[in-house]
């Protein structure tokens, strides 16, 4: 067993018995600009926990075999560190550092770009979520069983209701869902989503029921689908490698390869309340939210 602060990177720190079952890939390279400070290590439980530490429990209990946490280099320490203080050395846990896949930048190329740096410790189904939004545990059960029957082609969204994303106050976007026949036809990003004073909700300033479809990035993948995800990575950067702010989000890419065939998503709801950090008013709704977990 190697020790967590010093394990080569891309290699399992605690290392468990090979494995079938899906893997758990957590996006928490993000700079957290808008929280203002690291959000990935906000302390959110009653015993120090973090989100993504609530994440890693549901999964394993779910079925997941391990973790793959997608960190940047000034913060791996640190994550290393609390992970270990909260897990322990017996969960199977593979660091990777997105700022390793260059092109360099100060700010990360995005979503898609997380997971392309992830790619080498990828070799099962996997589900991919981000590290300062809970799920709630039935959604990982939901998650594991659509990742252990994925093919090649195959992937899901897990999606939430409207009414259990959006906070009790202010607006915010969501993923708008439309599908067909169970698979995902679009995404549509929308603004100004929010609960009114009298319950109702709107997105984009039009009236939507509590029950609307939203994405908040959980999916599930087959693993052959990196082989695209790196031929529309290549695609982005001669199209927008120049601009400093662009970035190679999951949905645009999933859009894109719906659109030509490729990739078929199958849309699987969760009827769990999501619990987010954006904004630092975020951490005390968080903290309320998760003492009893």
């Amino acid at each position: 067993m190697t020790d967590a602060t010093s394990a080569p990177l891309g290699n399992n720190d605690h290392h468990a018995e090979p494995s079938s079952a899906p893997q758990l890939v957590i996006m928490a390279a993000g700079l957290g600009s808008r929280f203002g400070g690291v959000k990935q290590l906000a302390k959110v439980g009653p015993g120090g926990e973090t989100i993504l530490d609530f994440s890693i429990k549901d999964a394993l209990s779910a079925g997941f075999a391990d973790v793959v946490l997608i960190v940047r280099s000034e913060i791996e320490d640190d994550v290393r560190e609390h992970v270990l203080a909260q897990h322990g050395a017996d969960i199977a846990v593979s660091y990777v550092r997105q700022d390793d896949l260059g092109p360099p930048r100060s700010k990360p190329w995005g979503t898609l770009h997380a997971v392309l740096s992830a790619a080498k410790s990828l070799d099962r189904p996997f589900a991919v979520l981000n590290a300062d939004d809970y799920y709630g545990p039935s959604s990982f059960q939901v998650a594991y069983e659509a990742a252990i029957g994925l093919s090649r082609g195959e992937s899901a969204n897990i999606v939430f209701e409207m009414g259990k994303t959006v906070p009790p106050s202010g607006a915010v976007s969501r993923g708008l869902v439309q599908f067909a026949d169970g698979y995902l036809t679009e995404i549509v990003e929308t603004h100004d989503c929010e609960r009114l004073a009298d319950g109702t909700h709107r997105a984009g300033g039009v009236a939507v029921g509590a029950e609307t479809p939203v994405s908040m990035n959980f999916w599930c993948f087959h693993p052959s689908v990196l082989d695209d995800f790196e031929r529309r990575w290549q695609e982005f950067l001669v199209a927008n490698g120049h601009e400093e702010k662009s970035e190679a989000q999951l949905p645009t890419v999933v859009g894109e390869l719906m659109d030509e065939g490729t990739l078929r998503v199958q849309v699987l709801s969760s009827p769990e309340q999501w619990i987010g950090i954006t904004n630092p008013e975020d951490l005390e709704l968080a903290q309320a939210a998760l003492a009893t977990r």
